[in-house]
């Protein structure tokens, strides 16, 4: 045989072989490889669009966080202010209450001084009497009795 012959036969054979594959091989492995392009870039993406989502919950969920710290923070300044003004108001009753005792403590101790006193002025002046009588030696009469007692409780 020629090689010339086997040369041109191969050709025509490599010829065939390559108007096969791109005839029949080719496109579907073309169309295949666009598929799987096609779904990485729509996989790329999905990963994109996730990773902004994400992005964006997580600045909402900072923003949150923020706005409930500073509720907390305002409740507990509010809470810290009434428990203030409920001890301030707690003072002021008791102080209150303490200058109504005080006052209630000093008129009854001028009713026991009063009191005390016109005991005393009783005393004194029966005192006074009976050493009159035992001056005098004489006794004196109830009706004089209780007018000297009265006069001297006027003077004392």
């Amino acid at each position: 045989m020629n090689i010339n012959a086997t040369l041109f036969a191969q050709a025509i054979v490599f010829a065939i072989l390559v108007w096969f594959t791109m005839k029949f091989v080719w496109p579907p492995i073309t169309k295949a490889l666009d598929e799987r392009a096609l779904k990485i870039s729509d996989g790329l993406s999905s990963a994109e669009k996730a990773k902004s989502e994400l992005a964006a919950a997580n600045k909402r969920v900072d923003e949150e966080l923020g706005k409930s710290r500073n509720e907390a923070a305002l409740r507990l300044a509010d809470a810290e202010r009434r428990g203030q003004a409920l001890i301030e108001e707690a003072k002021t009753r008791a102080s209150d209450e303490a200058a109504k005792i005080m006052a209630n403590a000093q008129q009854e101790a001028l009713g026991l001084v009063t009191s005390a006193r016109e005991a005393l002025r009783e005393e004194v002046a029966k005192l006074a009497v009976q050493g009159a009588q035992k001056i005098l030696r004489r006794e004196v009469k109830a009706a004089d009795h209780a007018a000297m007692l009265s006069d001297l409780k006027t003077q004392l």
